[in-house]
Protein backbone atom coordinates (compact mmCIF):
# COMPACT_ATOMS: atom_id res chain seq x y z
CA UNK A 1 0.00 0.00 0.00
CA UNK A 2 2.84 2.37 0.86
CA UNK A 3 4.60 1.60 -2.41
CA UNK A 4 1.45 2.41 -4.42
CA UNK A 5 1.08 5.76 -2.63
CA UNK A 6 4.68 6.72 -3.40
CA UNK A 7 4.22 5.83 -7.08
CA UNK A 8 1.10 7.98 -7.33
CA UNK A 9 2.14 10.98 -5.25
CA UNK A 10 5.73 11.41 -6.48
CA UNK A 11 4.82 12.20 -10.11
CA UNK A 12 2.23 14.68 -8.87
CA UNK A 13 4.82 16.59 -6.82
CA UNK A 14 7.28 16.47 -9.72
CA UNK A 15 4.68 17.95 -12.06
CA UNK A 16 3.77 20.66 -9.54
CA UNK A 17 7.44 21.55 -9.08
CA UNK A 18 7.97 21.85 -12.83
CA UNK A 19 4.86 24.03 -13.10
CA UNK A 20 6.23 26.40 -10.45
CA UNK A 21 9.59 26.63 -12.22
CA UNK A 22 8.08 27.40 -15.63
CA UNK A 23 8.40 31.05 -16.69
CA UNK A 24 5.03 32.73 -17.12
CA UNK A 25 4.20 34.98 -20.09
CA UNK A 26 3.98 38.03 -17.80
CA UNK A 27 7.50 37.36 -16.54
CA UNK A 28 8.89 37.06 -20.05
CA UNK A 29 7.10 40.27 -21.01
CA UNK A 30 8.60 42.03 -17.97
CA UNK A 31 12.18 41.27 -19.00
CA UNK A 32 11.51 41.98 -22.67
CA UNK A 33 10.14 45.37 -21.62
CA UNK A 34 13.35 46.09 -19.71
CA UNK A 35 15.38 45.16 -22.78
CA UNK A 36 13.11 47.31 -24.94
CA UNK A 37 13.70 50.30 -22.64
CA UNK A 38 17.18 50.51 -24.16
CA UNK A 39 15.60 51.57 -27.45
CA UNK A 40 12.50 53.39 -26.16
CA UNK A 41 14.21 55.61 -23.55
CA UNK A 42 17.73 56.21 -24.92
CA UNK A 43 18.10 59.48 -22.98
CA UNK A 44 17.03 58.03 -19.62
CA UNK A 45 19.28 54.98 -19.42
CA UNK A 46 21.31 56.31 -16.49
CA UNK A 47 18.15 56.65 -14.42
CA UNK A 48 16.91 53.26 -15.67
CA UNK A 49 20.18 51.67 -14.54
CA UNK A 50 19.67 53.10 -11.05
CA UNK A 51 16.18 51.59 -10.95
CA UNK A 52 17.56 48.17 -11.91
CA UNK A 53 20.33 48.38 -9.32
CA UNK A 54 17.85 49.41 -6.63
CA UNK A 55 15.49 46.63 -7.74
CA UNK A 56 18.28 44.07 -7.32
CA UNK A 57 19.02 45.50 -3.88
CA UNK A 58 15.32 45.21 -2.97
CA UNK A 59 15.31 41.62 -4.24
CA UNK A 60 18.06 40.79 -1.75
CA UNK A 61 15.94 42.20 1.08
CA UNK A 62 12.91 40.27 -0.17
CA UNK A 63 14.84 37.02 0.26
CA UNK A 64 15.42 37.51 3.97
CA UNK A 65 12.31 39.51 4.87
CA UNK A 66 9.65 38.20 2.49
CA UNK A 67 10.71 34.57 2.23
CA UNK A 68 12.60 33.88 5.45
CA UNK A 69 10.89 36.39 7.75
CA UNK A 70 14.13 37.96 8.99
CA UNK A 71 13.48 41.58 9.96
CA UNK A 72 16.36 43.99 9.39
CA UNK A 73 17.01 47.72 9.42
CA UNK A 74 20.67 47.55 8.40
CA UNK A 75 20.68 45.82 5.02
CA UNK A 76 22.46 48.83 3.51
CA UNK A 77 25.60 47.62 5.30
CA UNK A 78 26.15 44.94 2.67
CA UNK A 79 25.24 47.31 -0.16
CA UNK A 80 27.84 49.73 1.15
CA UNK A 81 30.49 47.04 1.57
CA UNK A 82 30.06 46.01 -2.06
CA UNK A 83 30.13 49.63 -3.20
CA UNK A 84 33.32 50.45 -1.31
CA UNK A 85 35.15 47.25 -2.28
CA UNK A 86 34.45 47.85 -5.97
CA UNK A 87 35.41 51.51 -5.62
CA UNK A 88 38.62 50.86 -3.70
CA UNK A 89 39.75 48.22 -6.20
CA UNK A 90 39.09 50.58 -9.11
CA UNK A 91 40.77 53.55 -7.42
CA UNK A 92 43.89 51.46 -6.72
CA UNK A 93 44.44 50.23 -10.26
CA UNK A 94 42.07 47.26 -10.65
CA UNK A 95 39.80 48.61 -13.37
CA UNK A 96 38.33 45.38 -14.78
CA UNK A 97 34.59 45.49 -13.92
CA UNK A 98 33.57 41.81 -13.76
CA UNK A 99 36.31 40.69 -11.38
CA UNK A 100 35.69 43.79 -9.25
CA UNK A 101 32.01 42.91 -9.17
CA UNK A 102 32.78 39.34 -8.07
CA UNK A 103 35.18 40.55 -5.36
CA UNK A 104 32.60 43.00 -4.03
CA UNK A 105 29.92 40.31 -3.91
CA UNK A 106 32.23 37.89 -2.12
CA UNK A 107 33.24 40.52 0.45
CA UNK A 108 29.61 41.32 1.21
CA UNK A 109 28.74 37.62 1.35
CA UNK A 110 31.54 36.96 3.86
CA UNK A 111 30.34 39.89 5.96
CA UNK A 112 26.81 38.50 5.81
CA UNK A 113 27.97 35.06 6.90
CA UNK A 114 29.99 36.39 9.84
CA UNK A 115 27.25 38.72 11.08
CA UNK A 116 24.54 36.08 10.65
CA UNK A 117 25.68 34.37 13.86
CA UNK A 118 24.85 37.59 15.72
CA UNK A 119 21.80 38.75 13.80
CA UNK A 120 19.92 35.44 13.69
CA UNK A 121 20.00 35.00 17.44
CA UNK A 122 17.07 36.23 19.47
CA UNK A 123 13.65 37.56 18.51
CA UNK A 124 12.56 40.12 15.92
CA UNK A 125 13.22 43.12 18.16
CA UNK A 126 16.74 41.88 18.84
CA UNK A 127 17.35 41.50 15.11
CA UNK A 128 16.08 45.00 14.42
CA UNK A 129 18.41 46.55 16.98
CA UNK A 130 21.37 44.37 16.00
CA UNK A 131 21.13 45.08 12.28
CA UNK A 132 20.58 48.77 12.96
CA UNK A 133 23.64 48.81 15.21
CA UNK A 134 25.83 47.08 12.63
CA UNK A 135 24.75 49.54 9.96
CA UNK A 136 25.44 52.56 12.16
CA UNK A 137 28.85 51.21 13.16
CA UNK A 138 29.89 50.73 9.53
CA UNK A 139 28.62 54.18 8.60
CA UNK A 140 30.63 55.82 11.37
CA UNK A 141 33.71 53.74 10.50
CA UNK A 142 33.50 54.90 6.87
CA UNK A 143 33.01 58.48 8.06
CA UNK A 144 36.11 58.32 10.27
CA UNK A 145 38.38 56.53 7.77
CA UNK A 146 38.80 59.61 5.58
CA UNK A 147 42.10 58.39 4.15
CA UNK A 148 40.46 55.22 2.82
CA UNK A 149 36.84 56.07 2.06
CA UNK A 150 37.03 59.83 1.58
CA UNK A 151 34.62 60.38 4.45
CA UNK A 152 31.66 62.64 3.74
CA UNK A 153 33.30 63.79 0.49
CA UNK A 154 33.08 60.30 -0.95
CA UNK A 155 35.62 58.06 -2.62
CA UNK A 156 37.31 59.81 -5.53
CA UNK A 157 39.37 58.50 -8.44
CA UNK A 158 37.13 55.54 -9.31
CA UNK A 159 37.88 54.54 -12.91
CA UNK A 160 36.20 51.53 -14.48
CA UNK A 161 37.79 49.89 -17.51
CA UNK A 162 36.09 48.68 -20.66
CA UNK A 163 33.74 45.71 -20.35
CA UNK A 164 35.48 42.60 -21.77
CA UNK A 165 38.27 45.01 -22.73
CA UNK A 166 36.17 46.34 -25.63
CA UNK A 167 33.01 48.16 -24.51
CA UNK A 168 33.76 51.43 -22.74
CA UNK A 169 31.25 53.01 -20.37
CA UNK A 170 29.84 56.13 -22.01
CA UNK A 171 28.24 59.30 -20.63
CA UNK A 172 24.79 58.32 -21.92
CA UNK A 173 24.78 55.08 -19.93
CA UNK A 174 24.18 52.74 -22.89
CA UNK A 175 26.86 50.19 -22.05
CA UNK A 176 26.16 50.59 -18.33
CA UNK A 177 22.47 49.78 -18.82
CA UNK A 178 23.17 46.63 -20.81
CA UNK A 179 25.81 45.60 -18.28
CA UNK A 180 23.48 46.14 -15.32
CA UNK A 181 20.56 44.44 -17.08
CA UNK A 182 22.67 41.37 -17.87
CA UNK A 183 24.00 41.01 -14.32
CA UNK A 184 20.58 41.63 -12.75
CA UNK A 185 18.88 39.09 -14.99
CA UNK A 186 21.47 36.38 -14.29
CA UNK A 187 21.23 36.87 -10.53
CA UNK A 188 17.44 37.02 -10.73
CA UNK A 189 17.31 33.76 -12.71
CA UNK A 190 19.46 32.03 -10.09
CA UNK A 191 17.36 33.47 -7.26
CA UNK A 192 14.10 32.52 -8.97
CA UNK A 193 15.24 28.93 -9.48
CA UNK A 194 16.26 28.78 -5.82
CA UNK A 195 12.98 30.17 -4.51
CA UNK A 196 10.85 27.95 -6.76
CA UNK A 197 12.70 24.85 -5.56
CA UNK A 198 12.03 22.87 -2.35
CA UNK A 199 14.66 25.08 -0.71
CA UNK A 200 12.44 28.13 -1.23
CA UNK A 201 9.44 26.25 0.10
CA UNK A 202 11.39 25.35 3.23
CA UNK A 203 12.11 29.05 3.80
CA UNK A 204 8.40 29.81 3.59
CA UNK A 205 7.77 27.05 6.13
CA UNK A 206 10.28 28.59 8.51
CA UNK A 207 8.67 32.00 8.10
CA UNK A 208 5.17 30.67 8.78
CA UNK A 209 5.97 28.37 11.70
CA UNK A 210 9.57 27.89 12.77
CA UNK A 211 8.75 25.25 15.38
CA UNK A 212 6.76 23.12 12.97
CA UNK A 213 9.46 23.45 10.30
CA UNK A 214 12.05 22.21 12.74
CA UNK A 215 9.79 19.36 13.78
CA UNK A 216 9.50 18.03 10.21
CA UNK A 217 13.28 17.97 9.80
CA UNK A 218 14.12 21.31 8.15
CA UNK A 219 17.56 22.55 9.33
CA UNK A 220 16.29 25.97 10.38
CA UNK A 221 19.61 27.46 11.50
CA UNK A 222 21.48 26.40 8.37
CA UNK A 223 18.69 27.59 6.05
CA UNK A 224 18.57 31.05 7.64
CA UNK A 225 22.35 31.40 7.61
CA UNK A 226 22.51 30.38 3.95
CA UNK A 227 19.83 32.76 2.75
CA UNK A 228 21.18 35.64 4.85
CA UNK A 229 24.63 35.13 3.31
CA UNK A 230 23.21 34.86 -0.22
CA UNK A 231 21.11 38.01 0.26
CA UNK A 232 24.19 39.88 1.52
CA UNK A 233 26.11 38.76 -1.58
CA UNK A 234 23.37 40.07 -3.89
CA UNK A 235 23.22 43.35 -1.99
CA UNK A 236 27.00 43.68 -2.35
CA UNK A 237 26.76 43.12 -6.10
CA UNK A 238 24.06 45.79 -6.29
CA UNK A 239 26.32 48.23 -4.45
CA UNK A 240 29.22 47.41 -6.75
CA UNK A 241 27.03 47.97 -9.82
CA UNK A 242 26.12 51.42 -8.52
CA UNK A 243 29.80 52.25 -8.01
CA UNK A 244 30.85 50.98 -11.41
CA UNK A 245 28.10 52.76 -13.32
CA UNK A 246 28.47 56.10 -11.51
CA UNK A 247 32.25 55.82 -10.84
CA UNK A 248 31.77 57.34 -7.42
CA UNK A 249 31.07 56.10 -3.88
CA UNK A 250 29.26 58.37 -1.46
CA UNK A 251 29.01 57.64 2.23
CA UNK A 252 25.22 57.50 1.86
CA UNK A 253 25.57 53.93 0.56
CA UNK A 254 25.84 52.94 4.23
CA UNK A 255 23.22 55.34 5.56
CA UNK A 256 20.20 54.18 7.55
CA UNK A 257 17.97 56.13 5.15
CA UNK A 258 18.92 53.73 2.35
CA UNK A 259 17.76 50.75 4.41
CA UNK A 260 14.54 52.53 5.33
CA UNK A 261 13.82 53.52 1.73
CA UNK A 262 14.48 49.95 0.63
CA UNK A 263 11.92 48.64 3.11
CA UNK A 264 9.36 51.14 1.79
CA UNK A 265 10.02 50.02 -1.79
CA UNK A 266 9.49 46.39 -0.89
CA UNK A 267 6.23 47.15 0.94
CA UNK A 268 4.96 49.15 -2.04
CA UNK A 269 5.86 46.44 -4.55
CA UNK A 270 4.95 43.40 -2.46
CA UNK A 271 7.00 40.95 -0.42
CA UNK A 272 7.78 37.31 -1.29
CA UNK A 273 7.02 37.90 -4.97
CA UNK A 274 10.54 38.28 -6.46
CA UNK A 275 9.27 41.08 -8.70
CA UNK A 276 7.92 43.27 -5.90
CA UNK A 277 11.32 44.83 -5.29
CA UNK A 278 11.65 45.93 -8.90
CA UNK A 279 8.10 47.31 -9.05
CA UNK A 280 8.53 49.10 -5.72
CA UNK A 281 11.92 50.52 -6.71
CA UNK A 282 10.54 51.85 -9.99
CA UNK A 283 7.48 53.37 -8.28
CA UNK A 284 9.51 54.91 -5.44
CA UNK A 285 12.23 56.43 -7.63
CA UNK A 286 9.79 57.71 -10.25
CA UNK A 287 7.57 59.30 -7.59
CA UNK A 288 10.62 60.76 -5.89
CA UNK A 289 11.90 62.18 -9.18
CA UNK A 290 8.57 63.72 -10.22
CA UNK A 291 7.46 65.03 -6.83
CA UNK A 292 10.86 66.47 -5.94
CA UNK A 293 10.69 68.47 -9.18
CA UNK A 294 7.19 69.73 -8.41
CA UNK A 295 7.72 70.42 -4.72
CA UNK A 296 11.19 69.56 -3.35
CA UNK A 297 10.23 70.53 0.21
CA UNK A 298 7.13 68.39 0.67
CA UNK A 299 7.60 65.40 -1.60
CA UNK A 300 8.02 63.16 1.46
CA UNK A 301 4.49 64.06 2.50
CA UNK A 302 3.07 62.64 -0.73
CA UNK A 303 5.34 59.63 -0.44
CA UNK A 304 3.88 59.03 3.01
CA UNK A 305 0.37 59.22 1.56
CA UNK A 306 1.34 56.64 -1.08
CA UNK A 307 2.75 54.33 1.59
CA UNK A 308 -0.38 54.60 3.76
CA UNK A 309 -2.69 53.91 0.82
CA UNK A 310 -0.58 50.94 -0.25
CA UNK A 311 -0.54 49.48 3.26
CA UNK A 312 -4.26 49.95 3.94
CA UNK A 313 -5.83 49.22 0.57
CA UNK A 314 -3.27 47.18 -1.38
CA UNK A 315 -2.61 44.20 0.87
CA UNK A 316 0.53 42.58 -0.48
CA UNK A 317 1.62 45.73 -2.32
CA UNK A 318 1.08 46.59 -5.96
CA UNK A 319 1.60 43.02 -7.10
CA UNK A 320 -0.78 41.73 -4.44
CA UNK A 321 -3.44 44.18 -5.62
CA UNK A 322 -2.91 43.22 -9.26
CA UNK A 323 -3.13 39.54 -8.35
CA UNK A 324 -6.47 40.00 -6.60
CA UNK A 325 -7.76 42.05 -9.52
CA UNK A 326 -6.77 39.34 -11.98
CA UNK A 327 -8.43 36.68 -9.80
CA UNK A 328 -11.64 38.75 -9.58
CA UNK A 329 -11.72 39.20 -13.36
CA UNK A 330 -11.16 35.48 -13.86
CA UNK A 331 -14.04 34.64 -11.52
CA UNK A 332 -16.26 37.12 -13.33
CA UNK A 333 -15.47 35.55 -16.69
CA UNK A 334 -16.17 32.12 -15.20
CA UNK A 335 -19.58 33.25 -13.94
CA UNK A 336 -20.47 34.77 -17.30
CA UNK A 337 -19.55 31.58 -19.14
CA UNK A 338 -21.61 29.51 -16.71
Amino acid sequence: MNVIRIDVVAPYHLTALKARERWKPAEIAFWLALAGAYFVFPTSLVFASQILVTGLFALSLDLILGYAGIITLGHAAFFGIGAYVAGLLASHGWHEPLSGLAAAGMAAGIAGYLTSFIVLRGNDLTRLMTTLGIGLLLYEAANRAVGITGGVDGLQGVEIGALFGVFKFDLYGKIAYLYVLGVVFLLFAVTRALMKSPYGLSLRSIRENRTRAQAIGIPVGARLTNIYTFAALIAGVAGALLTQTTQFVGIDVLAFQRSADLLIMLIIGGTATLYGGFIGAAAFLLVQDRLSDLNPQYWLFWLGVLLIVTTLYLRGGVLGGLGRLAAALARKRGVERA
